[in-house]
């Protein structure tokens, strides 16, 4: 596995959202504290009382040390800890209908990718759709019928393994869309798949998600 040798320097100079803007220095300080965060940290830190996550506005970064079986990690950014694969904001960019916008922040979205299940959270689903053979755990219709998870079992030991191979860090940031999009434009993150399509792996992840749904849609609920 090799550190990715993309530059951060052909940021675009400016995205504007209503009457505010990001300049290029804001959004690489932004992307720069992710590829070279002070630190990392655990399920455990993240699930402690109080939490070190702060209930703020802000974009986040997976690494892992041990990667989901058929990833394709080329060109990914890599650091003694391990391998920079997912990226993902909180809150989302709010929606341009007039429709009310996410409250979200960093401690809501981090905590639940930890500790929530797959309905919730994109990371879990494509988490638990890699290892699922190996697992032995599978995606199926849960409550009602519309909501899909890895069951209660299922998903207990995707937080086990997130546990041991899982870790985060993020950075504090107003506008989380802008330098989210940058960074899945510059960076090799094969577990994003929104904005992603350039990505090698994209056909693939979006394959196997797809058929793990199909599946579990065709089988009772649990």
């Amino acid at each position: 596995m090799q550190s990715t040798s993309r530059s951060i320097c052909s940021l675009d100079s400016s995205r504007e959202h209503g009457t505010e803007s990001i300049i290029i220095n804001d959004i690489a300080e932004v992307i720069t504290q992710l590829l070279m965060p002070a630190r990392l940290y655990t399920r455990e830190e993240v699930l402690e009382r109080p939490s070190p996550v702060l209930k703020v506005p802000g974009i986040y970064a997976w690494y892992f040390d041990e990667l989901p079986p058929g990833v394709d990690v080329r060109g990914c950014h890599t650091i003694p800890e391990g391998v920079l694969l997912y990226v993902g904001i909180a809150p989302k960019e709010p929606p341009r209908n007039g429709t009310r916008p996410s409250t979200q922040t960093l401690w809501h979205r981090i905590r639940y990718h930890y500790r929530g299940n797959a309905e919730g959270s994109t990371l879990r689903l494509t988490l638990g759709c890699h290892p699922a053979s190996t697992l032995y755990i599978a995606l199926r219709r849960v409550g009602s019928g519309t909501r899909l998870t890895f069951t209660a079992d299922g998903e207990r030991q995707i937080n086990e393994w997130m546990s041991r191979h899982a870790r985060v860090t993020w950075a504090q940031t107003e506008l989380p869309w802008l330098p989210e999009a940058q960074a899945i434009k510059q960076l090799s993150l094969p577990l994003n798949l929104q904005g992603n399509s350039h990505h090698p792996y994209y056909a693939t992840l979006k394959a196997l998600r797809a058929e793990h749904k199909a599946t579990a849609r065709g089988l009772p609920v649990a």
